[in-house]
């Protein structure tokens, strides 16, 4: 009796701890799915992304915030200090007591305090030269800020063309493999009723093979065009994500022409790195004058309040600080006679970063217009590429066709037909990658000008 109660008390167990374990898997099997959830972003949720977690943008967001402490600093320099000031101290033996002007030889106590505030009223212009140097490098900053901001807009935008280029090209080789598909069933007719020869069959399935490998190529292509988004966007790679591009293919322009000097002049106009640059050769050019000011004489303005206590007298202590309080206004003056070089030397550090500012505007210069010029070139390049597989795709649906009637009647073979097929397909694929070649160098150009306004992508397409 002892065993089978045993026994049975050792099956209930079982029981439950496999209903346990039954509910557990299917708490994680819950967890799972929803963690396998995709997450949908939309090209405006990538351009937010994009702005938020770019680590170049936060870096020059920290870099103007840098800067604009740099200006407060500069500012607070006109401004007077105020310093209050206490100190007590014991004596022992024989010293000396201002406060009661003879010698002591006892046990003293003392205690001083007071406040003094000091202006510096000339210092050769240095106070206002490095004002004027950190407002320019802020403004540098947050040129180089906003430039910043439309290098990751421009980026995410080219990433989701590629994106949306690919998954076209998959949508292409996907009809690509239906028709050859659809080929080969008629094919397969053909040769049941005896009209076409076993190995048109043979011929046309490994056409068929050779569509669904590259159907799988651009299957790949397409999911690695994602995956570069999600780097682009620093996205948590363990995540699925499904990307909701904009119609780009509805917004495509209508490709105008465009003249190379007046696209240099808009560069040279609107680029605001040029102007960072600049601004930064303003800068140093006020960094010199900084360097220079410490050869001139410097004036300053001080004033103090004070008041003593020492044991030594008899009044009690707040009389003493009452009876011993007392001011002062002192001026003074500043000339530099020798200097063991300091200023000469920091004149020329000065003078050497003011030449490599204008060398770093000068390349930053060249660098926009060989970029604009390029850009210029590979848009006209595009605009002729897309004209040429627009007829390409024309003629090649045309030749398709006269083909496929020609092959119905017997008066055409299968590698006609196929090749004009592949033709065919080859001219859809090419067309595809014009458009949107054409669209990626036209969103080139405004960025290489200037001109590039992340609200264009936000605003007037659709999600």
């Amino acid at each position: 009796m002892f065993s089978a109660v045993g026994m049975y008390d050792g099956a209930r167990g079982l029981r439950a701890v496999t209903w346990t374990a039954l509910a557990v898997a299917g708490l994680l099997a819950v967890q799972d799915a929803s963690a396998q959830e995709a997450r949908t972003i939309t090209f405006r949720d990538a351009v937010r992304i994009g702005l938020e977690r770019n680590t170049t943008l936060r870096t020059a967001r920290n870099v103007t915030a840098l800067d604009a402490t740099t200006v407060s600093q500069a500012r607070a320099q006109f401004l007077p200090d105020l310093r209050w000031n206490a100190q007590g101290a014991e004596n022992y033996g024989r010293s000396f007591s201002q406060s009661e002007g003879r010698i002591l030889d006892q046990r003293t106590q003392t205690f001083n305090t007071g406040v003094s505030t000091g202006v510096t009223l000339f210092n050769g212009f240095a106070n206002s030269a490095t004002l004027r140097e950190a407002r320019l490098e802020l403004d540098a900053s947050e040129m180089s800020l906003e430039r910043a901001r439309q290098t990751v807009v421009f980026t995410v935008a080219s990433n989701f063309l590629t994106l949306v280029q690919e998954r076209e090209q998959l949508a292409v080789r996907r009809d690509a493999l239906a028709a050859e598909e659809a080929l080969e069933r008629q094919i397969n007719e053909y040769v049941e009723a005896g009209v076409r020869p076993i190995a048109d069959l043979y011929q046309q399935q490994a056409s068929v093979a050779s569509a669904r490998f590259t159907l799988v190529q651009a299957e790949r292509a397409s999911e690695l065009a994602e995956v570069d988004l999600v780097q682009t966007l620093q996205l948590d790679p363990r995540v699925e994500y499904e990307f909701v591009p904009p119609d780009f293919g509805a917004t495509l322009p209508s490709a105008p022409e465009h003249d190379l000097d007046e696209l240099l002049r808009q560069a040279y106009a609107q680029r605001v790195d040029i102007e960072a640059e600049q601004n930064r050769v303003r800068a140093a050019e006020q960094g010199v004058r900084v360097a220079r000011a410490s050869r001139l004489p410097a004036l300053s303005l001080n004033v103090g309040y004070n008041t003593a206590y020492t044991s030594a007298a008899e009044l009690g202590f707040m009389d003493q600080l009452d009876q011993r309080r007392g001011g002062s206004v002192g001026l003074g003056v500043s000339l530099p006679v020798f200097d063991r070089a300091s200023t000469r030397v920091a004149s020329e550090r000065a003078r050497i970063a003011l030449d490599n500012a204008r060398l770093s505007a000068e390349t930053r210069q060249q660098e926009v217009g060989v970029q604009v010029r390029r850009a210029y070139l590979d848009y006209q390049a595009a605009r002729a590429q897309l004209a040429a597989a627009e007829a390409q795709q024309r003629a090649a649906e045309l030749a398709l066709e006269t083909s496929r009637e020609r092959y119905e009647v017997g008066a055409a073979t299968l590698v006609e037909l196929t090749q004009a097929r592949a033709t065919l397909t080859q001219a859809a694929s090419a067309l595809v990658s014009s458009r949107y070649n054409l669209l990626f160098q036209q969103t080139l150009m405004d960025y290489y000008v200037g001109t590039l306004d992340p609200a264009r992508f936000t605003a007037g397409v659709s999600d």
